[in-house]
């Protein structure tokens, strides 16, 4: 459903337009509601259509909670949740909280990854990207055969 990059402003009250062209998917798929977390890796958001993130958090609640990695794993990322509803100008407002987890300014990416869109801040994303290239070429070539059988 996500795929490619995209930018986006937020605005003085911390809304966000999502880009035209996911519009219509976001409204087939899941009627404008969303849910949107943090990414417990990079500091950036992740936004879910409902449904994609219902699966997300069956599969968190499945996990034995009394193993300390699974509880820190359903207590950052489910208890970051927020449910969020694209207003009629298919805006979307960000929680401070999580604003300033992501360090969210004026300019924003989008970055689909499928199922989510990962919400960066432009400056992390910049400077991410020349390192995400480089861990890429150097994991590639010595872990390389665990894509075996992947064109692209």
């Amino acid at each position: 459903m996500f795929r490619g990059i995209s930018s986006a402003k937020l605005d003085a009250k911390g809304r966000m337009a999502l880009p035209v062209r996911l519009r219509g998917p976001v409204d087939v798929r899941c009627e404008g509601k969303l849910v949107l977390t943090i990414d417990m890796r990079e500091r950036c958001l992740l936004l879910y259509p409902l449904p994609e993130w219902e699966i997300v958090q069956r599969k968190l609640e499945g996990l034995p909670n009394i193993n300390p990695d699974a509880r820190l794993l359903q207590r950052l990322l489910i208890g970051h949740a927020t449910d969020i509803e694209l207003d009629a100008n298919s805006r979307l407002l960000i929680p401070p909280k999580l604003r300033e987890f992501a360090g969210l300014q004026k300019t924003l990416i989008l970055a689909g990854q499928g199922n989510k869109l990962e919400i960066w801040a432009e400056e992390s994303w910049n400077g991410g990207v020349d390192d995400w290239l480089d861990q890429a070429r150097s994991r590639l070539a010595t872990d390389g055969d665990a894509f075996t059988g992947l064109s692209v």
